[in-house]
Formats: structure tokens, C-alpha cells, sequence
């Protein structure tokens, strides 16, 4: 080895102090004492009836008052410019019951600073973005024009959506991406008076503990643009929507019974971008981000919507530590064991003889690290708290998986086999077959029984690499194992 490996690399906020490693896409919520079941109990069946009850009559109102105004208007119309009289004029009128709903529904909107015109900033940075409840921003900007995906319009909100004139992303098209920006930028830079267009660029759905990745779509016009925050200052954070934690309806439910909640929403100064700014989308939303994490107090972290889809495939596979992969590859990085890929070593040397359960000081030795507070970072994702030991190999695979992400999931299987052949032979057992198929197939016993007994053809009690692949070509639904793209939950029969 080359000595002990030293961590230097972090990640900064904008004032440069060192932050912590944050999961941004993680969200724990549960109702932790007695009292707090009983009144959310009590309100359940006392007070959210009532409120759902008046929710729906002012969505229905407001939904009406958007039918009335879009009546006559074809999607083309709305493309090709702003509206105008009577119709503009129902805005306000939309604006206000879509607040009132909010306040049915316990929630207080409040307001800090002051809206840009439309002449002064043509474009609204929103962030953080960290729930569907975030859509009270289009009120409380009077309608702005968001950006939105063709395919979530055919719903009952679609005409809602429709009437803020939105920026659509097809899906579908393979020049989306270009199609949006080109749209964004002939909006904003249009001497018509059309709506501000507001856009969350961090693209997902986040925790609030810091700003991932802006995209830059919004900044390609190299227009001024008005940072606006969103916060929730309550008790319990039953807003909080990501990729890890509660599903929607259970957050609304635990929302709408709680007697109070509150939104802040600030407008901050508006943006001017300088001209290399203006030359360089990226940096122009990097330096916005910056002034947004220093107004709302919380760090910048280097996470990209990729790392939500990376984060959901892990998941979905069933790969140890699958909701942290994310921090997990920025933890191996503080401590350089990425530059060389030090774990493939490990495997490809032979694991035999090497301990399963590891304690932090053998995890360390292992990996000839420094015991730092990454390293016990590290060490602590992968720990079973009942006997508060790291299970080395589900820590190769989530490196591994890392490692190959964009290769065909077969590459990964392989790799298990040597991981979990404890005795060299390049074979598996029926035991160690099972766990390897629930940690990157997300197999549960039945299912992975079955898989071992379809690829022991000649009943040994083991099967090879080999043997699971030449049978697992011949069942369909495998085929995902082998494309660079596929992930999925199978069932073999």
C-alpha cells in the first residue's frame, strides 16, 4: 500500500466552511410519542373532513374560473401570446381562492419582499423545491408561467396549469431539452407582455437541508432574474416530499391535521448577471444558487437529478445502502479510495479469509484509511445496529454498483459471485445465492430459490457464473440484467 489515505476533498458553502455530508433526497417523518397520535386520531376524524370538504369546493370554484377563461383558446393560442382583458383580469380572482385553500387546509401563506415586474426580471428562481405543496408559488406570483410536462396535463389541474400559459416539456421528443430552452428564452426576451416564467432549478424534490444543482435551462436567456426561497418553519415537517420518505397522501393526511402550518416565501433582489455570466449558463446558475444558500442559511451540495434516478435504481435492485448510494460515493471519494477503485483490488485478489462482520477499526485496516469522520461515516451506513457491526460485503456491492452504474447489472452479479464465494471455488451455494439475489436483484427467498433451482440443471447443490447466466438468457424477464439501462423487480417462476 502507499501509505495512509487522508481526506481533503469536502463539499463547501457559499461563505467556504466546511458542511456536513447531507442526503438530500431523504426525509423521516413519524408520529414519535403517544400524544401525537391520539390529536393527529382526534383531528383526523374532527377537523380534516371538514377541511377536505372546503379544499375541494375552492379547487372546483377556481378550476371553473379557468374553464371560463381558457373557453375558446386552443393549446397553439396559448403558445403564441400572452392573454389579454377579461381573462387576465380572472387572475386575481384564481390567485386568491387557489390561497384560500391553502388556508383551509391550516397552512398560512406569508410574504417577504417584493415581487419583480416582469420588465425588471422576465425569469423567477424558486429553491428550495422540496414538496407538491410548493405549487403555492403560482398564486402567491400571480399566475406565473411554469414549466411543466406535456403528459402530466391530462388531469383534473390541467386546466389550472394551462391558465399560468406554461413552457411544456415533452417527454417524448427527442429535442425537448432544446425545444424548452429556445421556448424560455423567446419568453423571456419577448417585448410582449407575457407572464414571468418561474422555474425550479433544482429539478427534484430535496429536503431543504441544502441546494443541490441548479440546471441551467432558465439561465440560457442571460436575463436578469429574481431569486425567490421557500421555506416551511414548523414543529414537524409534514411538507417534506422526496425521493426516500413518506408518500404524498400520507404527507397531506399528517398536514391537514395539524392545527397550524406555516409557508414563507421571499422575494429577493433581483439578479443581474455579468457578461461572462451571460456567456456561461452554468456559472450563471451556480452564482444564483450561491446568493439563494446564503439567504436561506444552508450549504451548496454537488447533486444532480441523475443522483435521485441513481438513488431510485439502487432502491429498486435492492443494492445495500441504496438511499445513501449518493453519500456514499462522495464519502469514498473524501477518502481517496476512488482514484484507484481499491475495492475492485480486494475482489479481484480474493477475499478468502477475510471477515465478514467488520468493526470500524477492521474497516479501516481493510481499506487502509485513517479512521476520520468520513471513514465512521462510511462505516456507519453499512452497520447492523442489532449487533452494531458493518456487513462488509454489502459494502463491496454498493461500491461496485457505483463503479459499473452505466455497465449491464450481469457485471455487478459477477463481481457477487467472488464477493460471496467464501471458498474460492467460483460457485455458490443455494444460501449464499440468496443473498446475493436479494442485494442486486431484490429477490425475496421464494423467488430466488427458484432462479437457483432453474440454473442447477444437474442438481449440485451450487451453481456457477456461468450456469446462472446461460440460464438466465432463456427467461424474458432477465433480459434487464444484461442492457446497460435496465432495472426492475422480476419474478421467476
Amino acid at each position: 500500500m502507499n501509505g495512509k489515505k487522508r481526506c481533503e476533498k469536502g463539499t463547501f458553502s457559499p461563505d467556504g466552511m466546511r458542511a456536513e455530508i447531507l442526503n438530500p433526497f431523504v426525509h423521516k417523518l413519524e408520529l414519535d410519542n403517544a400524544y401525537d397520535k391520539i390529536r393527529t386520531a382526534i383531528f383526523t376524524v374532527i377537523l380534516l373532513p371538514f377541511r377536505v370538504i372546503v379544499i375541494c369546493y375552492l379547487i372546483v370554484t377556481a378550476w371553473f374560473l379557468a374553464c371560463v377563461g381558457l373557453y375558446g383558446l386552443s393549446e397553439d393560442d396559448l403558445r403564441k401570446k400572452p392573454m389579454t382583458g377579461w381573462r387576465r383580469s380572472l387572475k386575481p380572482l384564481i390567485c386568491f381562492i387557489g390561497k384560500m385553500s391553502y388556508l383551509a387546509g391550516g397552512m398560512a401563506i406569508s410574504i417577504r419582499g417584493r415581487q419583480a415586474s416582469r420588465r425588471e426580471a422576465p425569469i423567477l428562481v424558486v429553491a428550495p423545491h422540496s414538496s407538491f405543496l410548493d405549487s403555492c408559488i403560482v398564486y402567491a406570483t400571480k399566475m406565473s408561467s411554469v414549466i411543466v410536462r406535456k403528459e402530466s396535463m391530462d388531469n383534473y389541474v390541467g386546466k389550472l396549469i394551462n391558465y399560468t400559459q406554461p413552457v411544456y416539456v415533452w417527454r417524448d421528443d427527442p429535442n425537448s431539452r432544446q425545444n424548452t430552452i429556445k421556448e424560455i428564452i423567446e419568453r423571456a426576451t419577448s417585448k410582449e407582455d407575457w407572464p414571468q416564467v418561474l422555474i425550479f432549478p433544482e429539478g427534484t424534490c430535496t429536503n431543504r437541508s441544502c441546494l443541490i444543482t441548479f440546471k441551467p435551462g432558465g439561465f440560457y436567456p442571460g436575463v436578469p432574474v429574481q431569486p425567490v426561497t421557500i421555506r416551511y418553519p414548523n414543529a414537524k415537517d409534514t411538507v417534506t416530499w422526496t425521493w426516500e420518505g413518506p408518500g404524498a397522501l400520507k404527507l397531506l393526511w399528517l398536514t391537514l391535521t395539524q392545527v397550524h402550518s406555516s409557508c414563507e416565501i421571499e422575494f429577493l433582489p433581483v439578479y443581474y448577471p455579468n457578461e461572462e455570466e451571460k456567456r456561461n449558463p452554468k456559472l450563471f446558475a451556480r452564482n444564483v444558487r450561491d446568493v439563494m444558500a446564503k439567504a436561506l442559511g444552508v450549504p451548496v451540495l454537488d447533486y444532480t437529478y441523475d443522483d435521485c434516478r441513481l438513488i431510485a435504481k439502487a432502491k429498486q435492485l435492492g443494492i445495500p445502502g441504496g438511499a445513501a448510494i449518493r453519500e456514499v460515493a462522495e464519502l469514498r471519494s473524501q477518502l481517496k479510495l476512488d482514484v484507484a477503485n481499491y475495492e475492485v483490488d480486494l475482489i479481484e485478489t480474493g477475499l478468502q479469509g477475510t471477515p465478514r462482520w467488520l468493526t470500524l477499526e477492521q474497516f479501516a485496516l481493510r481499506m487502509d484509511v485513517l479512521i476520520t469522520v468520513p471513514c465512521s461515516r462510511l462505516y456507519k451506513i453499512f452497520v447492523q445496529p442489532s449487533i452494531n457491526l458493518m456487513y462488509f460485503p454489502d459494502y463491496l456491492l454498493a461500491t461496485l454498483f457505483i463503479l459499473y452504474q452505466h455497465e449491464p447489472l450481469s457485471l455487478l452479479i459477477a463481481y457477487g459471485f467472488k464477493i460471496f464465494d467464501g471458498s474460492g471455488t467460483g460457485r455458490l451455494d443455494i444460501t449464499s445465492f440468496e443473498e446475493l439475489a436479494a442485494r442486486t436483484l431484490n429477490l425475496g427467498p421464494e423467488d430466488a430459490h427458484n432462479l437457483f433451482r432453474g440454473a442447477d440443471v444437474e442438481k449440485k447443490e451450487y451453481i456457477t457464473y456461468d450456469e446462472f447466466v446461460a440460464y438466465a438468457t432463456k427467461k424474458p424477464e432477465l433480459s434487464f440484467v444484461f442492457t446497460r439501462d435496465g432495472s426492475q423487480k422480476v419474478k421467476i417462476q
